[in-house]
Parts: C-alpha cells; sequence; structure tokens
C-alpha cells in the first residue's frame, strides 16, 4: 500500500500545538501578542514555530526589524489553518453544548456588564429562553477570533480590523449625586457649586480610550481646573456610581450606566444639560464568519436595546 493510499487516521500531520502557534503568530503578525492569546511565553511560540517550520522545510515567518512577515508559504497555509480552527471550534461548541440549550459567551467590561447589560438581560431571556448567556466582566478584549467568546462588546473608536465591529452606544458624562445633596445646608445649584463638593474621579478605559474627566467638565464650562478639589479616585464607574448614591461625593459617570438609578431615585442629575460627549463609543464585536444564528439574535437583541429611548421615567 502506498503513502497515498493509507487511512485517514496514519497520515502524518503536524503536532496541534506548532499549529495553534502559527495561526495566532499569522493572524496577529506578532510573537508576543500571540503568546499573551495562548497565555504561554513567546519564546513557547517561537519554539512551536520554528518546530513547524523543520516539518515543512521552509521558513514560514520573515522578521523585518521589530515586526514580523508571512513567508510565501507562509501566506498559502495561514487560511487553511484558520478555517480548519474554524471548523474545529464549531465542532466544539456542538460537543459542550447542552442538548435542549444554546449556549452563548458574551465578555464586556465590569461595569458596562453590570449597570447596562444586567438590568435588561432578563428581556432577551425571556424572548429566547433556549439561549443560555454567559457573561465574564473582564475589561480586556478576550481571543474572539480564535474562538474563546461569541460577543464582546467594547469602548473605543470602533477599529478593529480582525473583527466585525457594529456601534451600539454613543457615550457622554454627566454629574450625579445622591439626592441628599440637592438640598441641606449647601444645595448644588450650579456647575461653580460642585467646587465646594467631595469630586469622585474615575481612571476608566486607558490612554488610548479615555473617558472625559472632571477637568475636561470643568474647562468646558469655562471654570478654572484648579478649582476643584482632589476628591476621591477609583478605577471603575460601579464604584464612582455607588459611592455618589451613598452621598460620598459626586460622580462623573456614562448616561446609559445611571439611567436606573435615576429612575428609582437612587441617584439625582443635578444639571439637565451637564451632559459632556466623547467622540467614543461602545461597540459590539463579534468574528467576521462563522457566526452562529444565536449570536445574530442576541447582537440584533444588543442593538434595539441600545436604540430605545432613555427610561428615566420608568424601571427597567
Amino acid at each position: 500500500m502506498s503513502q497515498d493510499d493509507d487511512p485517514p487516521a496514519f497520515r502524518r500531520l503536524p503536532p496541534l500545538n506548532a499549529l495553534r502557534a502559527f495561526e495566532a503568530a499569522a493572524r496577529r503578525l506578532s510573537i508576543t501578542d500571540a503568546a499573551k492569546e495562548l497565555a504561554v511565553t513567546a519564546g513557547a511560540v517561537s519554539q512551536q514555530i520554528k518546530l513547524l517550520e523543520e516539518h515543512a522545510g521552509s521558513a514560514l515567518f520573515v522578521r523585518i526589524g521589530r515586526t514580523v512577515e508571512l513567508t510565501d508559504l507562509g501566506r498559502e497555509l495561514y487560511p487553511l489553518l484558520r478555517a480548519g480552527f474554524d471548523q474545529i471550534e464549531h465542532a466544539s461548541d456542538l460537543i459542550y453544548r447542552p442538548s435542549n440549550r444554546l449556549s452563548l459567551r458574551v465578555t464586556a467590561p465590569p461595569t458596562f456588564a453590570a449597570k447596562w447589560l444586567a438590568p435588561r438581560l432578563m428581556r432577551f431571556t425571556g424572548a429566547h429562553p433556549d439561549v443560555e448567556v454567559w457573561i465574564s466582566a473582564d475589561p480586556q478584549l478576550a481571543d474572539i477570533a480564535g474562538g474563546r467568546v461569541d460577543v464582546a462588546i467594547r469602548y473605543g473608536r470602533g477599529r478593529y480590523p480582525d473583527l466585525a465591529a457594529q456601534h451600539l452606544l454613543a457615550v457622554e458624562v454627566m454629574p450625579v449625586c445622591s439626592p441628599s445633596l440637592l438640598a441641606g445646608p449647601d444645595p448644588i445649584t450650579s456647575a461653580g457649586d460642585l467646587t465646594r463638593q467631595t469630586l469622585i474621579h474615575t481612571k476608566a478605559g486607558g490612554p488610548e480610550e479615555p473617558y472625559p474627566d472632571w477637568p475636561q467638565w470643568f474647562a468646558a464650562r469655562n471654570i478654572e481646573s484648579n478649582a476643584h478639589p482632589v476628591g476621591l479616585r477609583v478605577d471603575q464607574f460601579a464604584l464612582a456610581i455607588e459611592m455618589a448614591a451613598y452621598g460620598r461625593g459626586v460622580a462623573l459617570a456614562p448616561r446609559a450606566f445611571v439611567a436606573s438609578d435615576l429612575a428609582r431615585g437612587r441617584l439625582a442629575a443635578p444639571f439637565p444639560d451637564g451632559a459632556l460627549h466623547t467622540e467614543f463609543a461602545y461597540y459590539v464585536l463579534t468574528r467576521k464568519a462563522n457566526i452562529s444564528e444565536s449570536t445574530r439574535t442576541f447582537v440584533r437583541w444588543l442593538i434595539d436595546e441600545a436604540a430605545r429611548p432613555d427610561e428615566w421615567g420608568d424601571e427597567l
């Protein structure tokens, strides 16, 4: 029997780890980024790629300065492996999916998950009881292209070249506080009154996708930025919102995150025109191909929810 006549089970295959390392590095054109995705060292990824090159008898990458590019063989191999791993991911979904329920993996920043998505999710599960939604409140962008999650919600400019991105929510921040701060011996009646209040500063987003902060808010109203105290500092909007609700100070928070608390009277907005807009927004991210019907349904639902008018006067 010739080698071509061997049964499929006896065909010679390169090591799966080497194929996975090459696919991740080829998709990102970065050994370092591939290592982060696979949760291994860059040296381990390089070793696996070298092993695959030994099987191929030819180089798969060429280093140019501090970057890498695919060789002709690498460019020919990558789309085949990409399609192959997509099929394996689809097969894995079938294997681990309960027989009567569809599993959907969603990742979103912590405050978005807690203050926007969670209060609305019952509407989706009520309309689609056959879809089991798993939510990971993670500020980092998970591996969507690699199949680890189905849907990601992220804040930025919408530039995600390897993914399908749809605009979800525009972002504007506004001052919010406990209703008790609107009355009493030193009530808040104007923007200048905030210089006498404890301000809650939130370091959210990042240097490339920043949220508007208090200095920008004061500057937009021609109030000297050094005219207000340092106040309190937290790293999540959820913390800032809760501190404001308990009367610890005034928070600057995205309107979408405080809608339900405003509706229930836990928070008050001192200034009807106090919103400050930003060029960034929240986007829904998915793979570009091999999208499940449950993923499409969930994305449509998200966009419909975002298009609903503010429910300040109604419970979510």
